[in-house]
């Protein structure tokens, strides 16, 4: 367990963030963390009016759900705000968001969460919809690509296969380029040998064709009905990206509505795999 350990929600005072502290006291029991709503002002003078409204939302949350809940209110930006408060703060295990998906302006709105997501030193659980009904994460879906970024995201597939007993279904990027099936091929027998040294099950399917790999994820995700998707943040994301559209900002505001929990490059490193 996580004792001691806070998952913060950013709160915003919407259904969305409504849907992300359901998703956050489910987790939250199980992990025995507390959790924080981070509520973001553009200037100082709005902080003081903002926090007495945001401890009675806290209150209102630790009497309904029981769980220990607590408010924050900063000065700054969300896009890079919420990032430097995780950053500042080693006690932070997740970051459990609300977002409205994809729907009209498509990459604006796919775009505006992944700014977010990027500038955190804990990883991002997204979330469109309340949680079902159950606590556990039964059926995570790992896309397996060529980059070797792939090989941090273990960590919280581990995390998830030991206290959630979760099963990790891979599914593996087809390419034509022998290189990059190479590196994909080296990617996946090393993430087996780790889930077998850790014994999670794990099962391992492929798209069957090359094509678009993040359509490809949700579309199985989808089919087997998968709890979550964990997914790498583009390395050095730019400009270019956030226009044109990173193949993460499509499955984080997936039409199947699935959570998604994204981890940025060499950022969320909370603990290691010695940690089991």
């Amino acid at each position: 367990m996580e004792a001691g350990k806070r998952i913060i929600v950013p709160w915003d005072f919407t259904e969305k963030a409504e849907n992300a502290l359901a998703h956050a006291v489910k987790m939250a029991k199980v992990l025995d963390n507390s959790i924080t709503l981070l509520h973001i002002v553009k200037k100082d003078k709005e902080i003081e009016e903002a926090l007495v409204r945001l401890n009675d939302t806290a209150s209102q949350a630790k009497e309904k759900y029981g769980v220990a809940t607590n408010a924050v209110v900063k000065e700054g930006s969300i896009f890079t705000t919420i990032g430097e408060y995780t950053k500042e703060n080693e006690d932070i295990n997740l970051v459990i968001m609300g977002t409205h998906g994809m729907k009209g302006m498509q990459k604006l709105t796919g775009s505006w969460a992944l700014k977010v997501i990027v500038s955190s030193y804990a990883p991002f659980i997204v979330v469109q919809d309340p949680p079902t009904e159950k606590v556990s994460y039964d059926k995570i879906v790992f896309p397996v690509n060529f980059k070797s970024e792939n090989r941090e995201k273990l960590i919280w597939a581990i995390y998830f296969g030991k206290i959630f007993k979760a099963k990790i279904l891979f599914i593996k990027q087809e390419v034509s380029d022998k290189n990059l099936v190479k590196k994909v091929n080296q990617n996946l027998s090393f993430a087996r040998k780790y889930l077998s040294k850790y014994n999670v099950e794990y099962e391992i399917s492929t798209t069957g064709k090359s094509g678009n790999f993040a359509e490809a994820t949700i579309s199985f995700a989808k089919e087997v009905e998968a709890d979550m998707m964990l997914i790498m943040t583009t390395k050095n994301i730019g400009t270019i990206d956030y226009v044109m559209g990173a193949s993460e900002q499509f499955i984080i505001a997936n039409t199947a509505r699935i959570p998604v929990m994204c981890v940025n490059p060499r950022k969320a490193q909370n603990f290691s795999l010695g940690t089991f």
